[in-house]
């Protein structure tokens, strides 16, 4: 959530900025609102002065014996706009409110302006796209021919974008879990079991509500109100929600596997089928809560470790400073991380890697008490580290061989206690 002193000091400045994101935003309704709300404070203030005097007249008067009809009148009258008043105030408080969560965050000045996803700007990159030399299969096609995933039956259970992986694939998956786990724990992130069903104030605290209701998987009976989370990033915001934090304990690194779940998947074209896009998928998640000063270095150790993943499983990609169009509404920086995968003949995103600025640490109310012992807000960071499900898609497809059998990398290989999938679906 954006500071509403800064919007009331420099509305221009922070409507040309928001524009960045979005040229529909308009700042007028919150202003008028928060006008309005403001005006009726010495309303108030001067109805209570008021209801103070009268009512020490009123004391005076029947200590004396003297009538003080008058007064009671008045107090009366106090009383009734006192209470109109309030409710007013109330009302636009909460209106304010509602308008300021409906904005995005700033996006800091070295983010480029872009108004779509070709205007984001390759920053590094790793090695380069592998040829395979030969007619290669779609994870999908390589799964029917090894036995690794059942769509189907997934698709019975629970409906399509509920995956299951077999006994090959499920071992793997755990590999990569271990492996991410401990290259994070390496670069200093603690790990954290987060819950999968969150409250609604927790979702709004990291910026999925309002604006995102409709792509959220949710529970409503008379006994729950949940949501299921999209990411942990949902749960580890609200650890430290209506916290003060000490600056010596700064920075707070976290990591985090849950699996996700998120409505939105599966109709952009048939090249997305299988995991490409789906309804419930594994992450490995990073996590900081930071210093102002510090948060841009903890970006970068951030986007190090998820690096490190990538590299350790020999796989190519790229590095895309996101511009602003692009980025996530909560996010002021956004750096994606992304694989090519051969099925699909393009790059896909299996990291975003967001400073977030104070937008998130309002809305949670994060502070910190810095060593001279004022209060400030923390900036939040998160980053995948990494989206499993694109990540067993790069694997598959870029380590599949002429004759149908997929080699691992070594080191995943040492993990999992194989490096060779064979044509036949068994595994050396």
């Amino acid at each position: 959530m954006l500071d509403i002193k800064l919007i009331r000091k420099e509305s221009d400045v922070v409507q040309k900025r928001l524009r960045l994101k979005d040229p529909k935003i308009d700042l007028t309704p919150l202003l008028n609102a928060d006008k309005e709300w403001q005006s009726i404070t010495p309303k108030l203030e001067n109805l209570r002065a008021e209801k103070n005097r009268l009512s020490k007249d009123v004391g005076i008067k029947k200590g004396k014996g003297e009538d003080c009809a008058l007064e009671m009148d008045r107090m009366g009258e106090i009383k009734t706009q006192e209470t109109e008043l309030s409710r007013q105030q109330s009302l636009l408080s909460e209106q304010v409110s509602t308008l300021l969560s409906e904005l995005p965050n700033l996006p800091f000045s070295d983010v480029p302006f872009g108004t779509s996803a070709q205007d984001n700007v390759e920053i590094h990159r790793f090695k380069e796209k592998k040829e395979l030399g030969f007619p290669f299969k779609h994870h999908v096609e390589l799964s029917d021919a090894l036995g690794l995933f059942d769509f189907e039956r997934g698709a019975k259970i629970s409906g399509r974008g509920f995956p299951i992986y077999n006994h090959v694939a499920s071992k793997i998956e755990l590999g990569l879990w271990n492996l991410m786990l401990e290259t994070h724990q390496k670069h200093g992130f603690h790990v954290r079991m987060m819950p999968l069903l969150v409250r609604p104030e927790t979702m709004y605290a990291s910026g999925q509500l309002p604006k995102f209701e409709n792509q959220l998987f949710k529970i409503r009976d008379e006994d729950f109100q949940l949501y299921l989370i999209p990411t942990s990033e949902v749960p580890i915001n609200s650890l430290y929600r209506d916290e003060i934090i000490d600056e010596k304990d700064l920075p707070l690194l976290l990591t985090s596997l849950t699996p996700c779940f998120r409505r939105e998947a599966g109709a952009a074209g048939s090249n997305e089928r299988g995991l490409i896009r789906t309804h419930q998928f594994y992450k490995v998640e990073l996590f900081a809560l930071t210093t102002p000063h510090t948060s841009p270095e903890t970006h970068e150790k951030m986007i190090a470790s998820a690096h490190e993943v990538l590299e350790t499983l020999d796989l190519h990609y790229r590095d895309m400073l996101l511009c602003t169009d692009d980025m996530s509404f909560a996010a002021a920086k956004t750096v994606d991380i992304e694989v090519w995968l051969h099925g699909q003949n393009r790059y896909y995103e299996v990291s975003s890697a967001s400073n977030c600025s104070c937008y998130q640490a309002r809305r949670s109310n994060i502070r910190y008490r810095k060593k001279d012992g004022t209060l400030d807000f923390v900036h939040t960071l998160n980053a995948s580290g990494l989206a499993t499900s694109r990540l067993m898609v790069a694997l598959l497809e870029s380590n599949q061989k002429e004759d149908g059998s997929i080699h691992l990398p070594q080191k995943l290989a040492k993990r999992i206690g194989f490096e060779v999938i064979r044509a036949d679906g068994t595994i050396a």
